[in-house]
């Protein structure tokens, strides 16, 4: 499984972790995404994160948990858990979408075509500024600039993928993403071109889209 993090997964993962009838011994983890240069106790850290939120709160131990760790060299970093998660096709990605349509921190204009499973990507404003409104950093000098982030073609080999998008904020981005041509201006959008996407809004997130 691929597991994302944010505001938008606390709902999502408490259901995971109360899931009945898994043999988490058997469920290796990957996550989408890290900051670069964030030590791990930092309250941003989605090392942090999904120990806290996740592999910490599960019945039973996973068969293992891929961390990225961005304190060092990241493009390193990327070339070793891109080897591993090649190695082991992912039956389930979590994700959600970000107030400025991106896929992981697969920000606008996101690249399509890249086959390397984990890059190495610059943030834009509009996702760093989503970062101070959420809380998870006290301004927006304080954002890393860069962060490492499973690539789209990645993340869109999942068998299945669940993107969960709730809050009104993501209003327009979810708008963008089902209505918008598909387009890397639009990073979400190509979820549409998956066949096992679901997608799961909440009446706010929904609120623009006219069914």
């Amino acid at each position: 499984i691929i597991l994302a993090t944010g505001a938008s997964q606390f709902e999502m993962l408490e259901a995971l972790v109360a899931a009945g009838g898994i043999d988490w011994g058997k469920v290796t983890a990957f996550h989408l995404d890290e900051y670069a240069g964030l030590p791990a106790t930092h309250p941003a850290s989605f090392r942090k994160y999904l120990r806290e939120r996740f592999v910490e709160r599960l019945p039973a131990p996973l068969a293992a948990f891929h961390f990225l760790d961005g304190e060092g060299d990241c493009r390193q970093e990327c070339r070793r858990v891109g080897a591993l998660v090649s190695a082991a096709p992912v039956d389930v990605a979590f994700i959600g979408i970000g107030e400025n349509g991106h896929l992981a921190f697969n920000d606008p204009p996101a690249d399509f075509e890249t086959d390397e499973p984990y890059i190495v990507v610059r943030l834009d404003d509009a996702c760093r500024r989503q970062q101070v409104g959420e809380g998870w950093f006290r301004g927006l000098e304080d954002v890393p600039r860069e962060a490492i982030s499973m690539s789209i073609r990645q993340i869109l080999k999942s068998r299945a993928i669940v993107c969960t998008v709730p809050d009104v904020r993501k209003a327009e981005a979810v708008r963008a993403a089902l209505r918008e041509p598909v387009s890397p201006r639009v990073p979400a959008s190509i979820l549409r071109e998956h066949h096992a996407t679901t997608l799961f809004l909440d009446r706010e997130s929904a609120s623009l889209v006219s069914m």
